[in-house]
């Protein structure tokens, strides 16, 4: 299990220290981004991954599944596994300070970590992270046609540079987990991270960038989360989600 600041003091910190004289405003508010990296070789993450099931019913939370490929070597390869999953974990770690990474581990806005199979604690922090000043960014995503969308992100005077990633995922599979610890389960996932990019830089103004969707539904993807998170690791400014349609 990993190191875990309290979420009182990692939310107090974060906003005395990073926004200072920015609040939020009533109602102007971003879905909170509830991250759950997981593994189908972890046997203590199947109740962290029916709880993010939960989660992802709400509309209030953007809950994705990032599933890491560090306990491949034990006898099951995930087969969601993605490097870039685990390189982000990481990168939170080092936002977090924390001595190691581990699963299950939920990073609740980018600036808390709580064990994901921890329902009371993590319903404590989300509880927080909407009263703190964090998470104020106005983000959309919106699809213009059945090949392209948008991103828009508001101007914020003062406020410190972040990233704009873009993540595709599938809302839900079912595997049959033939070796590791699991072995002999059937585990569901949910909203099951498959593919995550840098799309630019947001450094306060206003911000419009295009997204081609054309190879996102090639690869038969549900939908598409993009999140504007303070540069090289740390708080979540905003997110917004796109669920994708079928073509017609």
């Amino acid at each position: 299990m990993g190191w875990i600041m309290s979420a009182s003091r990692i939310f107090g910190i974060v906003v005395a220290v990073l926004l200072g004289a920015a609040s939020a405003v009533a109602g102007d508010r971003s879905p909170t981004v509830v991250e759950l990296y997981t593994s189908q070789g972890c046997s203590s993450c199947p109740p962290a991954d029916r709880y993010l099931g939960k989660l992802a019913e709400r509309e209030d939370i953007i809950a994705l599944s990032f599933h890491v490929n560090y306990w491949d070597y034990i006898g099951w390869k995930d087969t969601f596994a993605l490097p870039e999953s685990t390189a982000r974990q990481r990168r939170h770690g080092r936002a977090l300070n924390a001595r190691y990474v581990y699963t299950p581990e939920m990073v609740i806005g980018g600036v808390v970590d709580v064990v994901g199979s921890q329902s009371h604690e993590v319903e404590k922090t989300l509880a927080e992270a909407r009263l703190s000043s964090l998470n104020s960014l106005s983000v959309s995503l919106t699809e213009s046609d059945q090949a392209s969308a948008t991103i828009r992100i508001c101007a914020k005077a003062e406020w410190p540079e972040a990233d704009v990633w873009l993540i595709e995922f599938d809302k839900q599979h079912t595997v049959n987990v033939r070796r590791g610890e699991n072995s002999g389960r059937q585990l569901t996932y949910y909203n099951v991270v498959r593919n995550i990019r840098k799309v630019g830089t947001w450094k306060g103004d206003m911000t419009e960038i295009p997204v081609d969707l054309s190879a996102i539904r090639e690869g038969g993807r549900d939908g598409c989360v993009v999140i504007v998170q303070k540069a090289h690791g740390g708080p979540i400014f905003g997110a917004a989600r796109l669920q994708l349609l079928a073509s017609n």
